[in-house]
């Protein structure tokens, strides 16, 4: 069979076997890390921590990230986010700051720079979070009629413990980046959303046995759910993988007695060329009535009503949010007006369009009309979980159906794969897919 075949070819290559082998190596440290409960909580304390964490929507998006750390007060429960947190806001102020601009012109040597002023927020933002998840902890376990007392030495040292154990796993996907299959922190990322993937596939298995709470539809309503998952799956394939190619003619040059240019080119714009940035942010402004409805009294406060993820005015709140941020994001990392200026520095230019103005315009639009559907359809994949949970699926189960998770899990795979078929070709190997070429994403991150 080919796969097999494809499989004897991966492990001929010595490289590839070896930074396979790696990655494999390092996923089991940060896997065996995320059971090691942190000093002074008993295991059996957590279960309201986890009860906790699937009753809150972005609580329970942090612990799917951590593969299931957050819940189990594991060293390792605040996960990679404040690193992601931290990236993006430097990202930010690479847009905005000339100085952040300059490095991030400057090539390699900025690169560094960027990445250390990364790392030091991602200190501060643990530093603060540690503390804020811990006071958490007490209060949960404790109503739970656990025992928990947590001083101010005891919360300092396990901040500590929080602290390092994030910064582990940093230290641990740039070991995957250099000497494994690449994209580490990405692929972290990766295998804590996996980790919870037959968890959550064996209890919505069970749940629709015969007899069990919640089997309306039995079996075959398990199986039109996976029916309709890897529908979804491919479609957030589709989106990440989905270009529009703008055709660039260079001009011929002479240079002494030789021809140079004439070729055709093609500029391949991303119907999503901002990724997963505008569910994250979005998630950012709809945690803020979740936050403030814990500070009111009234049951029935418009706090409350948007704090429900699955109420209609929460995603339909949610959904508008995503499409602006959309706009936004494309609208500052997407430049036309860059884009024109290199293509005249190249003499370069769009058949039928005039350099200069003319060509930001032209290209302006295609963006404009392009991100419109690229919107609607992230915006539809964010809000697919409540339509899920809205036919009965559990809660955890219809994490999977869209959202974040299941965009930088087929982000992340296509990356994957794309990497192992670039060393399979190098070696004069067919590559995993029998026509054409695996594609990945082109720009952006994993998160």
């Amino acid at each position: 069979m080919r796969f097999i075949q494809t499989i004897k070819n991966i492990w001929t290559i010595e490289e590839l076997r070896k930074r396979l082998l790696i990655t494999f190596m390092l996923v089991f440290v940060y896997r065996l890390g995320c059971y090691v409960v942190l000093p002074g909580i008993h295991p059996d304390d957590l279960d309201a921590l986890a009860n906790f964490t699937s009753g809150s929507g972005l609580m329970q998006l942090l612990d799917m990230f951590s593969g299931g750390a957050f819940s189990q007060a594991s060293i390792f429960a605040l996960g990679i986010m404040p690193y992601i947190t931290a990236s993006i806001v430097i990202q930010l102020l690479g847009m905005v700051l000339p100085s952040f601009q300059k490095m991030q012109r400057e090539g390699e040597s900025g690169r560094q720079k960027l990445n250390q002023y990364t790392r030091y927020l991602t200190v501060l933002i643990l530093l603060l979070q540690g503390p804020a998840y811990l006071v958490n902890l007490q209060y949960q376990v404790n109503a739970a009629g656990g025992a928990a007392t947590m001083g101010f030495w005891t919360i300092a040292y396990l901040t500590v413990i929080l602290a390092a154990g994030s910064m582990f796993i940093m230290w641990l996907g740039e070991r995957i980046t250099d000497r494994g299959i690449g994209n580490g922190i990405s692929f972290i990322i990766l295998v804590g959303i996996i980790a919870r993937l037959p968890q959550a596939l064996y209890f919505e298995f069970v749940s629709r046995l015969p007899g069990s709470t919640g089997s309306e539809g039995g079996l075959v309503m398990f199986i039109v759910e996976l029916v309709l998952l890897f529908a979804v799956t491919v479609g957030a394939v589709l989106l990440v993988q989905g270009t529009r190619k703008v055709p660039v003619q260079y001009a011929k040059r002479i240079v002494g007695n030789k021809q140079y240019g004439g070729a055709r080119q093609y500029i391949p714009l991303k119907v999503n060329a901002a990724g997963v940035m505008p569910i994250i942010f979005a998630q950012a402004i709809m945690f803020i009535p979740i936050t403030l409805a814990g500070f009111g009294s009234h049951e029935n406060s418009i706090f409350v009503k948007f704090s429900d993820i699955n109420g209609l005015a929460y995603n339909i709140t949610y959904f508008i949010l995503i499409v602006a941020f959309t706009y936004f994001y494309t609208a500052i990392t997407v430049r036309p007006a860059q884009m024109a200026e290199d293509m005249k520095r190249n003499n370069g230019f769009i058949p039928g369009i005039k350099p200069g103005k003319k060509t930001v315009e032209y290209l302006d639009s295609i963006m404009s009309r392009i991100t419109l559907p690229g919107s609607l359809f992230l915006g539809i994949v964010a809000v697919m979980p409540a339509f899920a949970r809205l036919f009965g699926v559990s809660q955890n189960f219809a994490q999977f159906f869209g959202g974040t998770s299941l965009l930088i899990l087929v982000g992340v795979v296509l990356d994957t794969l794309q990497q192992i078929e670039s060393h399979l070709m190098m070696h004069h190997y067919d590559g995993l897919m029998k026509d054409g070429k695996i594609k990945g994403r082109t720009t952006g991150s994993a998160y």
